[in-house]
């Protein structure tokens, strides 16, 4: 049977657990770990939103970038930002919304 998880209040959690974003900042990452803890911040008439929790003794240094995965990021943000419409480079990352740069997306549209 799973172990229930400490539940603390939005902004008040105890010294010594992050979200995995606070972790990043600090230059680690869980490293493996299982969730510690959840933060919930209650919501007017909807689910509470839920941040999950490790421990900060727990966590592991970030892994250095390498060359490979260096060009392996570079080629998949080339790919979010290349238009399939007219196969161009926006300089932004395409909007998921549009599914095309801004300008062809004025152009279809007019």
């Amino acid at each position: 049977m799973a172990t229930k998880l400490p539940v603390f209040r939005w902004r008040l959690a105890p010294d010594g657990y992050a979200t995995r974003r606070q972790l990043r900042a600090l230059g680690l990452r869980p490293g493996g770990q299982d969730v510690a803890a959840q933060l919930e911040r209650p919501r007017h008439r909807r689910e509470p939103l839920v941040a999950y929790l490790y421990r900060i003794d727990h966590a592991k240094p970030v892994r250095p970038m390498t060359p490979a995965r260096r060009a392996a990021l570079a080629k998949a943000m080339l790919a979010r930002r290349t238009c399939p419409n007219c196969r161009r480079d926006a300089g932004y990352c395409i909007p998921r919304s549009l599914g095309m740069c801004v300008t062809c997306n004025d152009t279809t549209h007019h």
